[in-house]
């Protein structure tokens, strides 16, 4: 008898342990990866391969992470000076066409059908460029004539072995709205994306030197270092202001460099012994951007193992956690790391879910994006399938922006036109908003929410005038419950749809 007391004691014990506890799937958090386009890191495998062969890999790259359910493919379309699409401001990209400056006929459509391929999966496409890059080397021959470095060499600066557009010309500032500007004025992007590139890396010896542009530019008794962050905050100032006017549902983003400030240069600095900063190197200030209310998240870039002594991934993002406001956080791992680095701590297989899961403890973190796309597509098997049964099971919807609680919601008006083989077409007058419409299954009595665990389709809607069902959504079913997403990333009150009648739908005019 007490051999079966020790055991129960035992047991119940255990299962008290968070290891034995599945992790909780949340309804909303941003599930995000980065495709790096740059000397084709994740795609395309090379410029020269043919427009199916690009295809082909930029699908497997998105069924690959649809699979592990999630929700925002993060997407290098400049590189440096270049572009994935066609611009006025940029020739195309020698890693998209094989030579840069030209494009075969058969690509020149690829950036607007990567965004549909992507919305067809329930994904967000962020659209990432990489604003001050003009070159990834000193290979400047194989630069076309229209690119910035011929056209406007005034604007160049050599710092090590690439050359970097001169943030302090208002010349230049201008160039990379107008870079934005055209990017969302002419696609169907989710979002656009900075990364951590801003003013340059510090290099050792070398000396970034934009001594003119800051003795013709600057404010009067303005130190350079002020001077420099001046700039970049123009930038994000700038370019949020634009984003907006344009589209207002579209997002900016930025993932900077994970350490802000070490607390031995400045007490309100994380407890890290960082070689280089985001404030006092890349001359970049988020907690400025946050305050003020220029972004819609910030993705910092956490590449570091949970204990490791210089750089505790667990102790900045408790820092960032602290610091976050007016802005929704999420945080940025380095699965490229795993079993290839040196800190030992990559190659247990637990290392990147256990950081998963301690984002999850955080409330004001909202989700995680991995670098990069390839690095779970073909080893670490082990961890992939851990992660996938324990942490991303189940579908999750990205988070909205707080910035879109400053627009009205549209009604919706709907209703089953016709019934054909089991397939339902329902016409509707206003889902011009709206990106996607979400199935549950449900009973005759409409709920205030469903979980989103008994989803059963997410289906982008393409076609602005009807919206028809497939039949295995339809069958040996009576009723279904369908919320709509609108461009704003945000759910509607839920419609209970009678599959059985053609006429009948409950609370048609939902005004959400």
């Amino acid at each position: 008898m007490l051999r079966i007391l020790l055991l129960l004691v035992l047991f119940i014990t255990l299962s008290s342990c968070s290891v034995f506890k599945p992790s909780v799937q949340p309804r909303t958090e941003f599930r995000g990866f980065w495709v790096a386009t740059v000397v084709n890191i994740d795609w395309p495998k090379n410029g020269n391969d043919s427009t199916e062969k690009q295809k082909k890999d930029f699908l497997e790259i998105l069924d690959f992470y649809q699979d592990l359910n999630f929700n925002a493919a993060i997407v290098q379309i400049r590189t440096a000076g270049d572009a994935f699409y066609e611009s006025s401001h940029a020739p195309w990209s020698r890693f998209l066409s094989g030579t840069e400056g030209e494009i075969s006929a058969s690509k020149s459509a690829l950036l607007s059908w990567m965004i549909t391929e992507t919305h067809l999966r329930g994904m967000e496409f962020h659209a990432w460029l990489n604003p001050y890059r003009a070159t990834f080397d000193l290979k400047t021959e194989l630069l076309s004539p229209t690119h910035d470095y011929n056209l406007h060499p005034e604007w160049m600066l050599k710092y090590g072995k690439k050359y970097y557009y001169d943030p302090g010309l208002p010349e230049v500032q201008q160039k990379m709205i107008s870079v934005i500007d055209e990017v969302v004025s002419n696609y169907d992007v989710d979002a656009i994306h900075f990364d951590d590139y801003f003013y340059p890396y510090t290099i050792k010896g070398e000396v970034f030197n934009d001594t003119t542009s800051y003795y013709n530019c600057a404010l009067p008794n303005q130190k350079l270092e002020d001077w420099r962050r001046s700039n970049i905050d123009s930038l994000i100032k700038n370019s949020h202001a634009i984003i907006k006017t344009r589209k207002p549902w579209v997002q900016f983003g930025v993932s900077p460099f994970g350490v802000w400030k070490n607390n031995s240069t400045d007490s309100n600095g994380s407890d890290t012994k960082a070689g280089q900063t985001t404030y006092d190197d890349l001359y970049a200030d988020p907690l400025l951007w946050m305050k003020n209310g220029w972004l819609d998240y910030l993705i910092p870039q956490v590449y570091w193992s949970m204990k490791l002594p210089v750089a505790s991934h667990r102790k900045i993002v408790d820092w960032w956690s602290n610091k976050s406001e007016n802005t929704n956080l999420y945080i940025g791992n380095g699965p490229y790391k795993i079993r290839n680095n040196n800190d030992k701590a990559w190659d247990h297989k637990k290392e990147l879910p256990n950081q998963i899961n301690y984002a999850r403890e955080k409330n004001v973190v909202q989700g995680n994006a991995f670098f990069s796309a390839k690095s779970l597509m073909n080893d670490n098997e082990d961890v992939l399938k851990y992660l996938k049964r324990k942490y991303y099971k189940k579908t999750a919807l990205p988070p909205v922006s707080a910035l879109a609680s400053r627009t009205n919601r549209n009604p919706i008006d709907l209703k089953i036109s016709s019934v054909e083989n089991e397939s339902i077409k329902l016409t509707h007058k206003n889902l011009n908003s709206f990106r996607y419409v979400m199935i549950y299954p449900s009973g005759k009595n409409k709920k205030d929410s469903y979980p989103i665990n008994k989803l059963i389709a997410k289906l982008a809607i393409q076609n602005k005038t009807e919206l028809i069902l497939p039949s295995e959504i339809s069958k040996k079913r009576k009723y279904i419950a369908m919320t709509f997403i609108d461009f704003f990333g945000r759910e509607s009150k839920p419609i209970i749809v009678h599959l059985k009648s053609k006429h009948k739908v409950q609370n048609t005019k939902n005004e959400n």
